[in-house]
């Protein structure tokens, strides 16, 4: 089955891609087959389709575009696509008012809250609050025939609540920023360093093992670390640092690319 197909359910079914993962641009896919959407649209629309037609994803079936905060790397796209495939846009009422004038008009706007569950139509999303340098930024779950996705990005650190939201997940989507030796040795200014070490700023490797080795459980299909630093970390750094959390198990660690979108995920 394609989902340029629109209105045909996976049978029990989920599925995920992340487009681009990084500081230059953020998006990701997640689709139950009846109700496909993006979380964040941080690349130029172009780029979106293009990278949404390579997995043989039809923009055009896109149901709605979430945001998760207003910085630029993850809204660049989100007001262009929203005028061309006339798609709601799901965001909280802070990161509204925060976004930057160039994102432009939007088709529609539809605000959440976090801690509070919504769907959007077949897709129940929960957001939850993360410590980062935005307004209001927000992780997110979502949940399908007793299948359980989540994403959590742009944190500075794993609260107790976060790893609460994140139990239980047939798929996470984790940040592991930086390498702290690559990030303290690398060519960053200091206050930007100290700023990514901070608690509303990225997550290490080291924390991300941490905090993977606290949710795993034996249904755990796939984790895909994202957001990784070009200049201050490495997928091989980051696969050895925190594939240590998941020692012995079946489940797939992936890490999601800055320049090429990654595999489409099916989860049942």
């Amino acid at each position: 089955m394609s989902l340029s197909d629109p209105g045909t359910p996976l049978p029990h079914g989920l599925q995920v891609c992340v487009l681009a993962s990084g500081s230059r641009g953020n998006a990701i896919f997640v689709s139950d087959g009846a109700t496909s959407i993006l979380v964040d649209a941080g690349l130029s629309g172009i780029e979106i389709e293009r990278r949404l037609q390579h997995r043989g994803i039809a923009p055009e079936n896109l149901a709605a575009i979430l945001v998760s905060h207003e910085h630029t790397d993850h809204i660049q796209g989100v007001g262009v696509l929203s005028r061309r495939y006339r798609l709601p846009i799901y965001m909280s009422h802070r990161t509204g008012l925060a976004a930057p004038a160039q994102v432009g008009r939007l088709h529609a706007r539809v605000e959440f809250r976090c801690g509070s569950t919504f769907k959007i139509k077949t897709l129940a999303v929960h957001p939850f609050t993360l410590s980062h340098d935005a307004e209001d930024p927000a992780g997110f779950t979502f949940h399908h025939n007793g299948l359980k996705v989540g994403i959590a990005t742009d944190l500075g650190i794993a609260t107790a609540m976060v790893k609460e939201h994140l139990k239980t997940c047939s798929v996470l989507i984790l940040e592991a920023n930086h390498d702290p030796d690559m990030l303290i040795n690398g060519p960053y200014p200091w206050p930007l360093k100290q700023r990514i070490r901070g608690r509303s700023g990225h997550l290490s490797n080291p924390d991300c093992r941490a905090l993977l080795a606290e949710v795993r459980h034996d249904a755990l299909q796939h984790v895909v670390l994202a957001h990784l630093s070009e200049k201050n970390n490495t997928p091989h750094k980051a696969l050895g640092e925190v594939g240590q959390a998941l020692q012995p198990g079946r489940t797939r660690l992936h890490v999601a690319r800055q320049d090429r979108c990654g595999e489409l995920l099916h989860i049942r």
